[in-house]
């Protein structure tokens, strides 16, 4: 894997999002809105005009959010590629970011993946009732402890482990009361902060199972490639080439952990030379620069985009 030294592109997802997002990329780079206008004849309503003008409510409904992450993501990899940027050695996503990074990889029709990532967000909507799923981040605990207060505080419920997304930095997901608890018990047990997420679905748990079955009955019949760039995916942190195993990691992703640091680490064990976050923020740049001694740099901003185009290679 990236024998070359090249470039590893990541691509984030939900949490990355914001009202005016991607807006000055798509001022320099016009592939931008022009995929934000392949999903809105996808979708039937203006997705680039939800991702501008918000409102916030709007853009934060997972069945908008994901669409809209997935065409920020991507239209930033077309702008790059467009601009003479080199193909990355090796992709990953984080979460709704494995959609982009496998569409950016060859593996996926970016039009099916628009209208996949719309009936994930409905079927994770739609698996637990709202208020009764939950997800908060546990800070300044191994992942250990956050393993062990999960396994105390379940009682009978579901809780897990749901993001391993940097070292000290464990999100959890479950049903509410069980969340609750654990709050509770991993501020007993010295967490810096433990805080509820604002989402609405706990997703990477085992409350997705039923979700993860919707899902499986819409992804069958989708044409799947080996992609063209390896892609490492999160429930397995491996690259796969057949389509039916890039088929089941994306239905286990729905209720197995995202194992980020992993991920990472195995990035840099390839012999990338540095890591490029692929999309709007810079959330996954914070957290990759935690796991392992390697630059990194987000391009979803056109000063950090030209710079990152200028520098020695990909």
């Amino acid at each position: 894997m990236n024998a070359n030294g090249g470039a590893a592109f990541v691509f984030p997802g939900q949490g990355s999002q914001s009202v005016g997002m991607s807006k000055a990329l798509a001022t320099a780079h016009p592939e931008v809105v022009e995929t934000f206008r392949e999903a809105s004849d996808v979708l039937g309503y203006d997705l680039w005009a939800v991702a501008q003008n918000g409102p916030e409510e709007a853009l934060n409904r997972t069945i908008v959010t994901q669409p809209a992450l997935l065409a920020a993501d991507v239209g930033c990899y077309r702008a790059w590629r467009a601009s003479g940027g080199a193909r990355p050695g090796v992709m990953a996503g984080h979460s709704l970011g494995e959609y982009a990074a496998l569409v950016c990889a060859g593996a996926l029709d970016y039009e099916q993946a628009v209208r996949l990532v719309v009936q994930r967000g409905a079927f994770m909507q739609e698996a637990v009732p709202e208020g009764e799923g939950a997800m908060a981040a546990i800070l300044g605990l191994a992942d250990e402890a956050v393993e062990a207060v999960c396994r105390d505080c379940a009682q009978g419920e579901t809780l897990a482990a749901a993001n391993y997304n940097a070292p000290g930095q464990v999100v959890i997901a479950g049903t509410k009361a069980a969340v609750d608890r654990a709050l509770a018990a991993a501020r007993s047990a010295g967490a810096r902060r433990a805080i509820v997420l604002a989402v609405s679905a706990p997703s990477h748990c085992g409350l997705m199972q039923g979700a993860a079955s919707r899902f499986a009955e819409a992804l069958a019949p989708v044409v799947l490639r080996a992609p063209e760039v390896p892609v490492i995916h999160n429930a397995t942190v491996t690259m796969l080439s057949e389509p039916d195993r890039i088929r089941e990691a994306l239905v286990s992703q729905l209720f197995s952990p995202v194992r980020w640091v992993e991920t990472i680490r195995r990035i840099a064990a390839g012999g990338a030379s540095r890591i490029v976050e692929c999309g709007p923020g810079k959330v996954l740049t914070g957290l990759n620069k935690r796991i392992v001694d390697l630059p990194c740099a987000a391009i979803g901003e056109p000063a950090d985009f030209a710079a990152a185009l200028g520098s020695a290679g990909p």
